[in-house]
């Protein structure tokens, strides 16, 4: 006996699983709840919650996720009991509980550096069409753990496993710029004499307000370098990008480019590594100045 078209066992299926997805959306006191829009608005509730407001009222998340006061509890209730949100006094305040911090311990050991950048660093390189390269701080040193060298025969490079001290070239410099006060002043002090900290400071404070760093022949003869810094998930400098070229390539017109792309790169970086800016009219902290760059024409 042939079966009439239309009338399919698969299409029976597809039937059911329609109404049971309305049935879904009618819960909720009236409210359209389907389990991925559920999931949506769980996760806009616990992005709410930040270093600057840890803790917060339902009426405080409320106006941030702009749900009615039934749907809210439920999902708060929900979290809590999978242990990601913790609700304390009376009345009730709400802050991230230990669910949140097993999920970062398990993200945090999951991440590998060099394969995060490396197509970050291989993007550089191909928008330059110079070298490109990682550096990680280590102590008062910052080594190349990843470099992609450019494609023309007259290139520049460094090498993987190359170490250099943090007062000296592009890529240490950027890095230096964004210590906190007490590690910068002990390195430069370490490094340099007290005729030429003074100088020293000032310059590293240009490159902190600018979010890059810039050398010509400091490390190797004839190369032009641009760097920026990138950043941890506790807002800690790591390490810097850097593009390398020689000067016969790479002129003063060029750095500006160059500079804003090896930024971006940075940026992307630090979010992939689960840095976070503050939330919009939130007073950023200085470690956030390489963000500017890119909104410059």
């Amino acid at each position: 006996m042939k079966r009439k078209p239309g009338k399919t066992a698969s299409s029976s299926d597809a039937n059911s699983a329609v109404r049971e997805r309305r049935r879904a959306e009618k819960s909720g006191g009236g409210e359209s709840l389907s389990t991925v829009r559920a999931v949506d608005r769980a996760i806009a509730v616990l992005q709410c919650f930040t270093a600057e407001t840890p803790v917060m009222s339902v009426l405080e998340i409320q106006r941030l996720v702009g749900l009615s006061r039934p749907t809210l509890y439920r999902l708060l209730q929900t979290l809590a009991g999978t242990g990601l949100i913790t609700a304390e006094g009376d009345p009730q305040r709400f802050r991230l509980g230990h669910g949140v911090m097993h999920l970062a311990h398990a993200w945090l050991s999951g991440i590998k550096l060099i394969d995060v950048a490396r197509p970050i660093v291989a993007g550089l390189r191909e928008k330059t069409g110079e070298t490109a390269a990682l550096f990680v701080l280590q102590d008062d040193h910052r080594i190349c753990v990843l470099e992609l060298e450019s494609h023309h025969v007259l290139h520049i490079a460094r090498g993987i496993g190359d170490r250099g001290g943090l007062v000296v070239g592009a890529t240490g410099k950027a890095i230096l710029a964004f210590l906190d006060e007490d590690r910068q002043a002990a390195t430069i002090s370490k490094a340099l004499s007290k005729a030429r900290q003074n100088e020293f400071v000032s310059a590293l404070k240009a490159i902190r307000a600018q979010g890059y760093a810039t050398s010509r022949s400091e490390v190797i003869l004839g190369a032009v370098a641009v760097a920026s810094p990138f950043f941890n998930h506790n807002g800690e400098v790591t390490g810097s990008i850097g593009v390398f070229g020689p000067t016969a390539r790479v002129n003063d017109a060029d750095v500006p480019k160059i500079a804003r792309l090896v930024v971006d790169a940075a940026g992307t970086l630090s979010t992939q590594l689960g840095y976070r800016p503050k939330r919009s009219g939130v007073a950023a902290p200085e470690v956030e100045s390489p963000r500017k760059v890119r909104r410059q024409p």
